[in-house]
């Protein structure tokens, strides 16, 4: 009688809702009711109206939630509610791989945890107003994360904060900077250290605001000291290592480099930059007025006549147009005479492009291996891999792959690449992501060359779910 009773309950309040028109209808001439919402979610729902018995099948339990709170029906809401909570676990899934509270002296009761993926670092906001934290009245918010080998720098508002994971002690603290008075937009981690005056056992992080720039050497023991304050003139758009030496840039034509070795900080003016890789110890650079340049970061070399930095021009566009994207493979030493390197690059046109040259061909420079006019829209990422070559354009993140056909490590023509496939990675994510700093918003694709690469999706801003797509054919 109960049950009977209940479902007398359910059919008169949904009834009641659909007559009194809280539930948008149609009619046609003969009187029949209309409801315009999807069949498939509302199948389900007829059918726990007339028996309360719940048969979800492959549906979203979210969407048959959002329906179902639709329709008023409270008791299916919560036994929706339950189903929803059965698949969720606050110690994640098998890809969680560890929680990082803020440090406890500057911990706030708004705190962001930072949570850890076998792959991907994730941030989590809790409590945050982004737009605040843009004013920087917020202190307690993660804005950025880089990870090198088994350190990852933890950007906050006004401070960094270094971890290290060991298998015998998990991860740890190591270090803490001071409070600075400015808010932090780039994070850069150097955590192998080779040689040098620094010591292999120190380790290097910066931080970047504006023009401004802090390094700091971090001791075996966690102490840090300050390397110096350094300035670009113009606002950092990227900050990275080459080896020891910290590279900021800007799109406006500006590279600094600070040289582990002489210490020295250097300035340096160049064609407006549109892109960057690296290749051992060069600095590539993909400039608007279609060359692609190189500097020699780790030799440091200077021209006698002026002291500046030794810019080379690798390549010249045939169409010369801007270079928008750029990635540089460098195979495996096969030889005494060195790497076969490869590079792959996108220009505004929306034309990619793969280029080569070969160890015993370095006087006569990089030859055109390959041309793809696949693209309407300008590249604005591509990466080229050991299996894979991936171009991504403006239009609505539209990627394309191929696969790469390899005879002993180098890049063939026989049978050459071969189309893979095409989809889009969509995102609605503001391009200045939380608190007016990208963190979140980059797609990527993310992994090691010689292995296989992800993107990551966020279709909508403020959500906790991300979706991990094979970067290769876009499979989740």
């Amino acid at each position: 009688m109960e049950s009977q009773f209940l479902l007398v309950v359910l059919i008169f309040s949904f009834l009641f809702s659909l007559l009194s028109g809280r539930i948008s209808t149609l009619k046609d001439e003969t009187g029949a009711i209309f409801i315009d919402r999807d069949p498939s979610l509302f199948a389900p729902i007829l059918n726990f109206l007339r028996t309360k018995e719940l048969h979800p099948r492959s549906i979203d339990v979210h969407l048959l939630m959002h329906e179902a709170e639709f329709y008023g029906i409270t008791p299916l809401v919560r036994k929706l509610q339950l189903c929803d909570e059965l698949d969720r676990s606050s110690c994640g899934t098998v890809l969680f791989n560890g929680y990082l509270p803020p440090p406890g002296e500057r911990s706030l009761c708004t705190g962001t945890v930072v949570h850890l993926f076998l792959c991907i670092v994730t941030l989590f906001f809790s409590g945050q107003d982004p737009h605040r934290a843009g004013q920087g009245s917020d202190p307690g918010m993660v804005r950025i994360i880089c990870g090198h080998h088994n350190w990852i720098a933890v950007g906050y508002a006004q401070f960094v904060v270094c971890y290290r994971v060991k298998e015998s002690t998990g991860w740890q603290q190591v270090f803490t900077s001071p409070r600075l008075d400015w808010l932090i937009d780039r994070v850069a981690l150097n955590a192998k250290v080779m040689g040098g005056s620094l010591g292999d056992n120190d380790k290097m992080v910066a931080v970047a605001s504006g023009t401004e720039i802090i390094l700091w050497a971090i001791c075996p023991d966690g102490n840090g000291n300050e390397i110096g304050v350094f300035s670009l003139n113009v606002p950092v758009e990227a900050l990275f290592f080459v080896g020891n030496q910290l590279i900021a840039t800007s799109h406006t034509g500006k590279v600094g480099v600070w040289n582990a070795v002489t210490k020295h900080w250097q300035n340096q003016d160049v064609v407006p930059i549109n892109s960057y890789d690296t290749a051992g110890s060069f600095l590539i650079l993909g400039c608007n007025n279609g060359s692609i340049y190189y500097i020699d970061v780790q030799k440091f070399p200077l021209r006698m006549k002026d002291n500046d930095l030794l810019v080379t021009e690798l390549y010249r566009d045939p169409s010369e147009d801007a270079i928008t994207a750029l990635s540089v493979y460098l195979t495996p030493k096969t030889s005494d005479s060195g790497n076969w390197i490869e590079i792959a690059y996108g220009t505004s046109s929306g034309t990619v492009r793969v280029i080569v040259q070969h160890p015993e061909t370095v006087g006569s420079g990089p030859q055109l291996f390959q041309t793809f006019s696949v693209h309407r829209s300008p590249v604005t990422k591509i990466m080229l891999s050991e299996k894979h070559l991936i171009s991504v354009c403006a239009d609505n993140n539209h990627v394309r792959t191929w696969t790469v056909t390899r005879f002993r490590g180098m890049i063939s023509t026989q049978p050459g690449s071969t189309p893979l496939t095409s989809f889009k990675i969509l995102s609605l994510d503001d391009i200045d992501g939380h608190g007016g700093c990208a963190a979140g918003t980059e797609i990527g694709p993310y992994g090691e060359r010689d292995e296989q690469q992800v993107f990551i999706q966020r279709v909508v801003p403020d959500t906790d779910k991300l979706y991990v797509r094979l970067s290769s054919n876009g499979k989740r």
